[in-house]
């Protein structure tokens, strides 16, 4: 979905970080376990962003407004906190701690 809404905006990035070629110091520091615990995106600036953030990145800064403020900032927070932990399980795929043994 960001991918697309970016399509209009041209301010993010996008990065396979599964990729072998892929290396963290040419991509603002941010390692396989960094960014598979929650989600990142670096902007054509080279500023990084995380969770929520993003939405305002691609137009839908009314979503990222609406987190700022309490008592929706302390709920998206844990929300997301959750989904960042558990999506790969709820997903089918492995945790991230059996992704990062191999």
């Amino acid at each position: 979905m960001l991918r697309d809404r970016d399509k209009g905006y041209g301010t993010i990035n996008f990065l396979d970080i599964s990729l072998d070629e892929y290396r963290p110091e040419e991509n603002e520091g941010l390692d396989y376990k960094t960014v598979m615990g929650r989600m990142h995106a670096i902007l054509s600036d080279g500023t990084v962003v995380t969770d929520v953030e993003l939405y305002e990145a691609v137009g839908l800064r009314w979503v990222y407004a609406i987190t700022k403020y309490e008592p929706v900032a302390t709920i998206a927070d844990t929300v997301y906190g959750v989904w960042a932990k558990y999506r790969l399980q709820i997903t089918g795929r492995p945790s991230l701690e059996e992704v990062l043994e191999v």
